[in-house]
């Protein structure tokens, strides 16, 4: 856990924090219904990326290599799952400044943070991102402490920041800010989540 790995840690921030179905969800959902929806949204997408970290680390992702069948099923449904959302922001943006500020995700804390998870759970890229971290990060023997310590100091990197959105944007600035350029903002969503699902259909996964 020298120097690259704090290079590494740094690049796995940089690129959780980007703009993608993620971020963009706890954005929306904050400014929409406030910071305790937005925790929930975001507590259900660390479920579901803590889910793809344990499971890359118990060699999951080698399984679903090897049945491709597996790898499309989830690939298909991440990707409709996407669009539809896409649909919803759109319909946002259409609906103009009756509508309500942000992406629609709405519900009990409980239903919030379902649809966090499912937003990582259906998204096979993910599962490659952690294996990927983990080729990266660890020696080719590394016992599984080790692969289970770089998860943990990994998946610290996520709560930092999808926590951080839930708080940012649950601002009241920032809230302000949104309310001026909802429109736009639900169209950016819009763009981000269809974009998103065109490119699981289309990725060269393996």
């Amino acid at each position: 856990m020298g120097p690259e790995f704090i290079a590494i840690w740094i690049a796995w921030l940089l690129a959780g924090g980007s703009p993608g179905p993620a971020t963009m969800g706890i954005a929306g959902t904050a400014m929409a219904s406030g910071r305790r929806s937005g925790l929930a949204f975001a507590l259900g997408i660390l479920a579901g990326s803590a889910s793809w970290g344990i499971a890359a680390a118990l060699g999951l992702s080698a399984i679903m290599l090897t049945h491709v069948w597996v790898f499309e099923i989830i690939r298909y449904a991440g990707a409709a799952y996407l669009a539809w959302l896409a649909l919803k922001a759109l319909k946002s943006a259409w609906a103009g400044g009756n509508a309500a500020a942000g992406t629609p995700f709405k519900g009990s804390a409980r239903t919030l943070f379902l649809k966090g998870a499912a937003i990582h759970i259906t998204n096979p890229k993910a599962i490659l991102s952690w294996g990927s971290i983990y080729a990266i990060a660890l020696p080719a023997d590394a016992a599984p402490v080790m692969v289970f310590q770089c998860f943990g100091l990994l998946y610290a990197g996520s709560i930092l920041i999808f926590i951080g959105y839930a708080f940012l944007f649950s601002n009241a600035r920032i809230v302000a800010a949104y309310a001026a350029m909802r429109r736009w903002f639900d169209l950016a969503f819009a763009g981000f989540f269809g974009f998103a699902s065109i490119k699981i259909l289309t990725a060269r996964l393996q």
